[in-house]
């Protein structure tokens, strides 16, 4: 098992919204471990937007859970949100004023890399990948 593998830190979610929260507070630990405090800010908006989706999008059976992977790399971080729906992410244009719709437009924009696919077993992975720090203009 490489290095990586043996800091990964997975972590199971309920779909309430007060998980969210509780899981920026474990990426914040886990990237301070890491010496990646850095990448803090976009990290924890980043998985904030994925697990949100995932906690209101993925319409599963009672019981099924959500999980995260946080996942040290040599000069960065990748973050993982596995849930149990089948049905891919979708990136919008949100309309002008609209409430919502700009989280994976978020992700787009923060990330170096993100992507979604199948995993072992139901359902599927969004994951994102931060390689530096990202500066605003």
């Amino acid at each position: 098992m490489s290095e990586a593998a043996d800091r990964t830190v997975v972590l199971r979610w309920s779909r309430h919204p007060r998980c969210v929260s509780l899981a920026r507070a474990e990426l914040r630990t886990a990237l301070a471990g890491w010496g990646r405090c850095a990448l803090e800010e976009s990290a924890v908006l980043v998985l904030s937007e994925l697990l949100t989706n995932a906690g209101q999008h993925a319409r599963v059976s009672p019981g099924r859970e959500i999980e995260t992977r946080f996942r040290p790399m040599a000069d960065g971080v990748r973050i993982e949100v596995h849930d149990a729906s089948d049905v891919p992410p979708d990136v919008r244009e949100p309309e002008p004023g609209a409430c919502g719709g700009r989280g994976l437009v978020l992700v787009s924009a923060l990330a170096d890399r993100w992507r979604y696919g199948a995993r072992g077993g139901p359902g599927k992975v969004v994951w994102a990948e931060f390689a530096s720090v990202k500066l605003t203009p």
